[in-house]
């Protein structure tokens, strides 16, 4: 049977609660190594907890990496939520998961993409609001988690690109825009994920690890483990809306990298109705699909970051 394997210290005294989460997909295996790497050296003696509880989940989903696919039976960074009948194995897994969650302050989620090139970067989540769609008030704490873990590009407002596209959808459902960190910001905590580069990326185990390691420092939980290294320089970048496609042969102007810069009015995409699809204002095209299925994201468009 599958199994959710997870390795928590607790120190005696108290301090901040943090959890690292891995293989949330099962196809992206870097954060898997890396915080089996951090398991071990507990294990053996060489770091130790000074304050709080460090949580390490290598596998989130056991079913996924079991088959060597980002998912099982459904997406389980989507509609994140814990399930009164659950329908498949990502409900049960998230119905595992959710508690932990709720029961940590901070949650570092670890996570690889599929495009060639393009460098490694972080997911963060709104100011403080209280709005209906993520009311928040830990947005000082979360900034500075962000910027800590290493990556030099710093992404947010997903969760508000995808309502708008959502609310453009038939049947469209924002729920199913809720993954780890917006369920872990719900539930009181603060949350970021960390893309660490391409699948492949035989650099990618590193920079989870160093993600882990500087969350740890940053939090002042343990000791031992490499010093931090961080990026002095941020990228800060919002994204702003999805683009749907509606056909097959809708098609793209040209081949779109993801954080490709577009200037404004330059033509991004030719739907087959003949519409012209054209950059709002200067920035950038992010998770461009050429093979997107007709009614889902095509590709968003972000700009450079206001906050």
């Amino acid at each position: 049977m599958d199994t959710i394997e997870i390795h928590q210290y607790r120190a005696l005294a108290n301090g901040p609660r943090l959890l690292v989460l891995g293989g949330v997909h099962g196809n992206e295996t870097c954060g898997t190594k890396a915080l089996r790497e951090v398991a071990a050296e507990f294990a053996d003696g060489a770091r130790r907890m000074t304050r709080g509880v460090l949580t390490l989940v290598p596998v989130a989903n056991p079913v996924a990496f079991r088959l060597g696919t980002r998912e099982g039976d459904r997406n389980l960074n989507r509609d994140f939520r814990p399930s009164v009948c659950p329908e498949n194995a990502e409900d049960r897994i998230a119905n595992h998961l959710a508690p932990l969650l709720a029961a940590h302050d901070a949650l570092v989620d670890l996570h690889s993409f599929n495009a060639q090139g393009g460098q490694p970067f972080v997911f963060f989540g709104p100011d403080d609001n209280e709005g209906e769609l993520e009311p928040f008030r830990r947005a000082g704490e979360e900034a500075l988690l962000a910027r800590a873990v290493g990556p030099r590009r710093l992404v947010y407002g997903w969760l508000g690109a995808y309502a708008r596209g959502a609310a453009r959808r038939p049947g469209g459902r924002i729920a199913y825009g809720i993954g780890t960190t917006e369920y872990m910001r719900s539930r009181g905590g603060y949350a970021v994920t960390v893309e660490c580069g391409q699948h492949a990326d035989p650099a990618a185990p590193a920079v989870a690890r160093n993600a882990i390691d500087n969350a740890v420092a940053l939090l002042g939980i343990a000791e031992g483990g490499a010093a931090p290294v961080r990026e002095a320089a941020h990228e800060l970048i919002e994204m702003v809306d999805v683009v749907d496609r509606h056909s097959p042969e809708d098609r793209f102007s040209q081949v779109w990298s993801s954080f490709d810069p577009v200037e404004a009015g330059r033509t991004i995409a030719l739907r087959a109705d003949g519409e012209v699809i054209v950059a709002p204002e200067d920035g950038f095209v992010v998770f461009p699909s050429p093979h997107a299925v007709p009614g889902r994201e095509w590709f968003y468009f972000a700009r450079p970051g206001r906050r």
